[in-house]
């Protein structure tokens, strides 16, 4: 059944909601939705007061990691956290509090080609069933390809029945940023949700375009309940006026 996992996104140290295919290393052309007021570690503690689980922290460019790790600490083993993760601090990461990590560009060589070197290189320090895998999808003329580089650059590795199953045997879940509609507000990628429904062998969770509360009914039609889902720039708690928390928080707790 598909449920409502939380996300907490840190640019600069602070809670914020942006449109992914903005954010560059330059830092221009930034579109940024949503700064907030509050601290990472207040919304781990609310999640936590509402029993949501499996959410993530999201560490999108440098100076984050007090913010992130703040977090983590005030509700431990209850997040995930992703963006720049490597074989080198997974560990410290899963210390801090993490459930899990979240690896993404660093399963590619900076030329865009994945490397099953360093696939296995992080689940030698994480552990299979301490990883995920974000697979941030951008439509192609053939289906979805992943993107790295905060979104940037296409990388080789095409999204397939064949690849998911592959990738699956390496890490407990998927968490899927869909590119092309993350931080717009206007409405998923139905096609991409459908596919993984199908396809995704392990438990995942779908990013982008959600903006009202009947997106994440349809996400669980169309993934027959087998693919949850985040919600930024639409909530509430994010400055926006799409759903409310509470309905969210409502929406886990329904009858199966």
């Amino acid at each position: 059944m598909t449920r409502f996992r939380p996300c907490i996104d840190l640019h600069s140290g602070q809670v914020k909601q942006i449109v992914g295919s903005t954010l560059t290393d330059s830092g221009q052309g930034l579109k940024t939705n949503f700064v907030s007021d509050r601290d990472a570690a207040w919304y781990a503690k609310l999640y936590q007061q509402d029993q949501l689980s499996g959410g993530h922290v999201i560490m999108l460019g440098q100076g984050n990691d007090p913010a992130a790790k703040s977090a983590l600490s005030a509700y431990p083993g209850g997040l995930q956290i992703g963006g720049g993760i490597r074989p080198c601090n997974a560990a410290e990461y899963l210390e801090a509090g993490a459930s899990h990590v979240i690896v993404t560009s660093y399963l590619f060589e900076t030329d865009g080609r994945f490397s099953q070197t360093r696939l296995d290189k992080m689940v030698a320090a994480a552990g299979r069933k301490r990883l995920v895998i974000d697979l941030s999808c951008k439509a192609t003329a053939t289906g979805w390809t992943v993107a790295m580089n905060r979104w940037q650059t296409l990388t080789d590795l095409q999204v397939t029945p064949e690849s998911l199953q592959h990738l699956a045997s390496h890490c407990d879940e998927f968490l899927i940023h869909a590119v092309d509609v993350e931080g717009k507000c206007e409405g998923i990628d139905a096609a991409l949700v459908e596919f993984l429904g199908q396809h995704s062998p392990v438990p995942m969770t779908y990013a982008g375009g959600i903006h009202c509360l009947a997106d994440l009914e349809n996400i669980h039609q169309l993934s027959d309940g087998k693919v949850d889902a985040t919600v930024g720039s639409a909530l509430d708690l994010f400055g926006g006026q799409g759903v409310r928390y509470q309905d969210l928080v409502a929406f886990n707790r329904r009858p199966a």
